[in-house]
């Protein structure tokens, strides 16, 4: 009873921000961010902190909703929400001290039918994003480790799109 009353008290739901669309209730937690935070914060720093991290987002989601390999992933999708989910989770994971209050990945990405090829170009729109805000290699391949684990929840279908 007690574990049913703590995991109802998670879902409260909490308004919605200013120009997201309402979501299902979810149990809310750091540990859905699909990986564990830097402990040290020169991550951070090496992101350029906040404002470097909104600009790598705001340019990463500019990218995928581009490419002609991923940007139908993204119509129909609340943007807004998008760009502070993001937000949160490279805050959260580079060390930055936010926490993340998005869905776990595995949910987050359940109903997208999400391919190799797909990840592997949000992957490269990632690293150019990060090249265009300055981030050293090394910090960047340092993120990208910390994230290739989530392939196994995002990930749906194995092998490429077929080309038509």
């Amino acid at each position: 009873m007690i574990a049913f009353l703590v995991t109802m008290a998670l879902q409260v739901v909490t308004p919605t921000p200013p120009g997201e669309e309402p979501v299902a209730p979810y149990v809310r937690s750091d540990a859905n961010a699909g990986a564990t935070a830097f402990r040290d914060r020169p991550m951070w720093h090496a992101f350029h902190e906040e404002a470097g991290v909104g600009r790598i987002v705001d340019d990463l989601v500019a990218r995928n909703m581009a490419d002609p390999r991923i940007g139908d992933i993204f119509k129909g999708q609340d943007m807004v929400r998008l760009r502070r989910i993001l937000r949160e989770q490279f805050c959260y994971i580079l060390g930055g001290g936010c926490h993340y209050s998005g869905r776990d990945m595995r949910s987050a990405h359940a109903d997208m039918g999400v391919q190799d090829a797909d990840m592997a170009a949000l992957v490269e729109n990632l690293q150019a994003a990060m090249r265009h805000e300055g981030v050293g290699f090394a910090a960047q391949n340092r993120l990208l480790a910390r994230l290739a684990p989530m392939r196994r929840d995002i990930v749906k279908i194995r092998g490429c799109r077929s080309v038509p």
